[in-house]
């Protein structure tokens, strides 16, 4: 099988960088990783983050797009909840119309930061994740100029009119996300990087359960993994000794001012729970040799039956990132 390779960048914040630079460095691995041939590039909404400079997806794919050709540059994604339905059509048709056959609407119903910015987001509102699925109508209403009769705002016009529509994902890392992608008809991302159980199974139950649709006519997925890629085993886990560091921080609630050093890493004293918790976040990731790598994406591209692999890539050092994905690319593409 030949694999296709994309990327989902969070504009990760390392300590003692800056947020600017964060965002510089997104741009400049978009346009290192098309250059490589890889198929698509998405960003994240992250918000209230200190090692995370990804909080408006939308903008940043406008700047992506202008400064990349070919590439394909999405959202991973809009937390939809979060918005009008509406307001998003406008925003990715408007995308869309400038960069036509160029952009990906990912999205989601997570809240992307802690409850004060969800109250923040929605002025003091809180957010209805029930209405998840009716939102997800509307907004492929506006895309299409298909609003039912009965719809409030049927008639109302998400401009620009263009030829063309975004392509639209849903993602998720839960059984419940695959089931309401498969019911409708739409293409499907498992994040293993945030969740490293049951992906296969709730993937597969994705597609045969799958609904074609006027959008999609057969099952669609990828899947997005955490991966490091060094000259050896040995050089990539001291890289991903970083983001070893940083999960179990961020799951204890302790302060952060960006992703660790692997300096910080090997001094820091894991206790027994904490060692156990690294194995099981090993369970999101891939790290190692090219060999290695290779063999474990095409083990999971096998896994999950897809021919994309969506890779999420936290280092210290930026150019241990642009290394990674250079030997990946070399290793697969």
């Amino acid at each position: 099988m030949t694999i296709k390779l994309s990327v989902l960048d969070q504009s990760p914040i390392s300590e003692g960088m800056s947020a600017r630079e964060a965002l510089n460095n997104t741009v400049e691995l978009a346009q290192f990783v098309e250059k490589l041939g890889f198929t698509r590039f998405w960003v994240s909404e992250h918000h209230d983050s200190q090692s995370l400079a990804g909080s408006s997806p939308e903008v940043l794919i406008a700047h992506l797009a202008q400064n990349t050709s070919k590439i394909r540059v999405g959202s991973g994604g809009v937390m939809l909840p979060h918005y009008s339905s509406y307001k998003v059509a406008e925003n990715f048709r408007l995308l869309e119309g400038l960069n036509p056959d160029r952009i990906d609407l990912g999205l989601g119903r997570a809240p992307g930061g802690m409850p004060m910015a969800s109250m923040a987001l929605s002025d003091g509102k809180h957010r209805d994740v029930h209405r998840y699925p009716e939102q997800i109508d509307e907004l492929l209403g506006y895309l299409t100029d298909s609003l039912p009769p009965a719809h409030p705002y049927q008639g109302l016009t998400a401009a620009p009119m263009i030829p063309t529509m975004p392509e639209v994902w849903m993602l998720g890392s839960s059984p419940s996300s695959a089931m309401l992608a498969a019911q409708k008809g739409l293409p499907y991302t498992f994040a293993q990087f945030i969740n490293g159980e049951g992906g296969p199974q709730y993937t597969e139950a994705y597609r045969n359960n799958f609904v074609p649709s006027e959008y999609l006519d057969k099952p669609k997925n990828t899947v997005a993994v955490f991966t490091i890629c060094a000259e050896t085993d040995e050089e990539a886990e001291r890289v991903a000794s970083s983001i070893d560091l940083s999960l179990i921080m961020i799951e204890q609630g302790m302060r952060s001012n960006g992703t660790p050093s692997p300096e910080k890493a090997a001094a820091y004293q894991y206790s027994p729970f904490e060692a156990a918790r690294v194995r099981e976040n090993r369970k999101r990731m891939i790290v190692g040799s090219p060999e290695k790598v290779k063999k474990e994406i095409l083990q999971l591209s096998e896994a999950y039956q897809t021919d994309e692999i969506m890779l999420v890539s936290i280092t210290y050092d930026f150019k241990d990132k642009l290394r990674s994905f250079e030997l990946i690319a070399d290793a697969l593409l």
